[in-house]
């Protein structure tokens, strides 16, 4: 089943519409254990998926996998605690994985972070090292371990799930919107080098960044009933893009930037 087919260029990585659409697929999460990622890991199991979660938080962690099984019966779907900060522990989940189910179709990487001040001048240098490891470093980790599992799919897609300050930051979000624009400009070399794999038959795998303003969850509105949230994304409507992008060609995916917000 490994492999890159035979489709061609035209429709190379195909999938089509309809439920079911990622039947037989395997799909890795990282930082599966936020409202994005037992969103996603509900839209993914929706969608046929086997679903194989990771995150450090084992208790979070736990309660999204038990969702997402609880709301697909006979859904595949397992939890895995790694620590994404460490190589080592992130290629050993990626090799269990492939052994354990035979191919991995998709990483989608959700681990979150934030950290702000209130002027440029203020900016605490220690935010740059926490985000640098949250959102450049598990990026740069789960990337080298699954990007030739990725490549042996014949449908293999890296997802990003980035943020409208990457291309305009703020002043006071200037650590933030680094270490987004690094992680962006990280997965665009993954891109290049499914692009490359492939030569003249189309990419191997397709990398690409969906872009956010931020997210927003039924517990956010509870908690802040008057707030309008204007331009956030639903971690609802935020799975579903995810799940979308394997009904395109690998070509038509790999290497962009899919906007779920208006562009800044």
């Amino acid at each position: 089943m490994s492999g890159t087919g035979g489709q061609g260029t035209a429709s190379k990585g195909y999938e089509g519409d309809g439920e079911g659409r990622l039947e037989g697929r395997v799909v890795a999460v990282a930082g599966a254990a936020g409202p994005a990622g037992a969103a996603a890991l509900l839209r993914l199991a929706d969608e046929g998926a086997t679903v194989v979660a990771a995150d450090a938080d084992a208790a979070r962690l736990a309660e999204a996998v038990d969702a997402a099984r609880f709301a697909h019966g006979g859904a595949t779907v397992t939890g895995d605690t790694v620590d994404l900060l460490d190589l080592d522990a992130t290629r050993a989940w990626a090799d269990r994985t492939e052994k354990e189910f035979g191919r991995i179709d998709g990483l989608v990487h959700l681990v979150g972070g934030w950290r702000g001040s209130s002027s440029f001048a203020a900016t605490d240098l220690a935010d740059w090292d926490a985000l640098n490891g949250l959102l450049v470093r598990t990026l740069q980790h789960t990337s080298l371990a699954f990007e030739s599992a990725l490549e042996r799919s014949s449908n293999g897609r890296f997802v990003l799930v980035s943020a409208a300050g990457a291309t305009k930051p703020t002043a006071g979000n200037a650590a933030y919107g680094a270490a987004k624009a690094a992680a962006e400009a990280w997965t665009l070399a993954l891109a290049d080098a499914f692009r490359k794999a492939g030569g003249e038959d189309g990419p191997a795998a397709a990398a690409t960044i969906l872009v956010v303003k931020a997210l927003v969850n039924d517990r956010m509105r509870a908690e802040r009933p008057n707030a309008k949230f204007s331009g956030f994304t639903d971690v609802s409507d935020l799975a579903d893009a995810i799940a979308a992008t394997w009904t395109k060609p690998l070509e038509e995916v790999n290497g962009t930037r899919q906007w779920l917000t208006p562009k800044p």
